[in-house]
């Protein structure tokens, strides 16, 4: 059975030094090693082979013939190393596919009008992306890079922060012109407050009172959905009250479209998007890094 302390591509190429340079010493200076050191090595991998590879008994080193036997297979296997080693390299470069799974907003507003340079910028790696707001086993699904909006669930995960945006409150004027525009918390009460149809890190809408008090209103109407994008679009056409990331409906409320609500209440909390590694261990793919320093160079939220 084979020794696991034993490193024996450093003896072969230890070895083949000292059968190239003609002495121990000369190995020496080019491995930085001593002569001392070098001579026990050969030592103990002839003992280890049980064969003698070079004769002492001359000032010029000299190869037995298992000794000229195991330089030239040494060479052999030096040389395959090394075109590992340059395939493996090559193979660092951003290539092969990439699964994104991201949430709605993100991906409709931000990722999908960005994709086309990235892919452009890196013609060898193609895109598998999926767009959920759903809280799913990313492993399972197989995803190379999730990107999620809120706070991290586990700080030792692989992320990058692309930004964070204060939320906000909005509606349609179709819809405040025939329910009325809240002009506190508590008129929250006779509206339509839509919600996600899936748990969120905070259940309700956090507001402060006119005393500086913390309150939190429940989301109480009669639509749910599934993503924030489609809440934004059922915002859109009249439906009811929703609270959003500001960055998301920033150009609906400066055309007119949506109009934000209890600004004066608004606690000023921000919601952040980070872009996370779904991989194990800090050891970034190739295709990984190119694409989270790519969404970090082109994301402005």
């Amino acid at each position: 059975m084979a020794r696991s302390d034993i490193n024996r591509s450093g003896e072969i190429e230890v070895f083949v030094r000292v059968v190239e340079a003609g002495s121990f010493s000369a190995a020496a200076r080019a491995l930085r090693m001593t002569p001392s050191a070098v001579s026990k090595l050969i030592a103990r991998l002839e003992a280890r082979l049980g064969a003698r590879l070079v004769s002492r008994s001359t000032r010029k080193l000299q190869l037995t013939p298992e000794g000229t036997a195991f330089y030239e297979s040494g060479l052999r296997i030096l040389a395959d190393m090394a075109a590992a080693e340059r395939e493996a390299a090559a193979g660092a470069a951003p290539r092969g596919r990439l699964r994104v799974n991201s949430y709605v907003p993100f991906g409709v507003h931000r990722l999908i009008p960005l994709l086309p340079r990235f892919l452009e910028r890196y013609p060898e790696i193609s895109v598998d992306l999926v767009l959920t707001d759903s809280v799913i086993d990313l492993m399972a699904e197989r995803a190379d890079v999730a990107i999620r909006a809120g706070p991290l669930g586990e700080s030792r995960l692989v992320a990058r922060k692309l930004g964070q945006s204060p939320v906000v409150m909005v509606a349609a004027p179709s819809y405040l012109e025939v329910h009325g525009t809240p002009l506190t918390p508590a008129d929250l009460d006779s509206h339509n407050r839509m919600g996600f149809g899936f748990v969120r890190h905070i259940d309700g809408w956090p507001f402060v009172d006119a005393e500086g008090r913390a309150v939190m209103v429940p989301i109480t109407g009669n639509t749910l959905v599934s993503d924030g994008e489609a809440m934004r679009l059922m915002t859109l056409a009249g439906a009811g009250i929703s609270r959003l990331a500001r960055w998301h409906v920033a150009a609906d409320i400066a055309a007119g479209r949506l109009v934000a609500l209890l600004e004066d209440f608004n606690p000023g909390d921000e919601e952040a998007t980070h872009a996370v590694y779904v991989g194990q261990g800090q050891h970034l793919p190739a295709r990984v890094r190119a694409f989270l320093d790519f969404l970090a160079e082109t994301v402005r939220l």
